[in-house]
């Protein structure tokens, strides 16, 4: 997997919406979370969305885009690069999945929702993983969780 890289002087612009969706991470945290990855990436120039959506909503857009019956934790489309953008991508996020998966998973909501989000921009990014269960011995896995300790590491000294 090469870095992403985009034109200089463009900026790391990620917005975040919740369409009245509530969640345990501020837009302000999510935001920097995909910006923490997109450096990490190498990429100077973005234009990042991410999405929360609902149970419901999640499930019309698996199914519409995916092929997919029901919701899901987390979907993420690249797109072309605009003009004087280098990276330009959509990350979709349902946090009433991530609650159910942190209980599987054992771990907070919160790490389970910075978790989608690195996860989604690192598939807007170009990395991608099996679908089967040696998922979380792929490469893309292993970043993964590296800068989920990247991230936890920066939070504890802010704290």
């Amino acid at each position: 997997m090469t870095a992403a890289r985009g034109a200089p002087g463009g900026g790391l612009r990620v917005g975040v919406s919740s369409d009245g969706v509530k969640t345990a991470v501020s837009a302000v945290r999510l935001a920097e979370v995909a910006r923490v990855v997109l450096r990490a990436e190498g990429v100077r120039d973005a234009l990042l969305s991410v999405i929360l959506l609902s149970r419901s909503a999640m499930a019309r857009l698996n199914r519409r885009h995916l092929g997919h019956a029901g919701s899901t934790d987390v979907i993420s489309f690249g797109f072309a690069p605009g003009p004087g953008v280098g990276v330009v991508g959509d990350v979709y996020i349902c946090p009433e999945v991530a609650r159910r998966n942190a209980k599987i998973a054992g771990c907070g909501v919160r790490e389970e929702l910075v978790r989608l989000v690195i996860h989604g921009t690192l598939h807007v990014l170009g990395w991608d993983h099996p679908g089967t269960a040696d998922r979380t011995t792929s490469p893309m896995w292993v970043r993964q969780e590296r800068l989920l300790a990247a991230v936890a590491r920066r939070s504890a000294r802010r704290a």
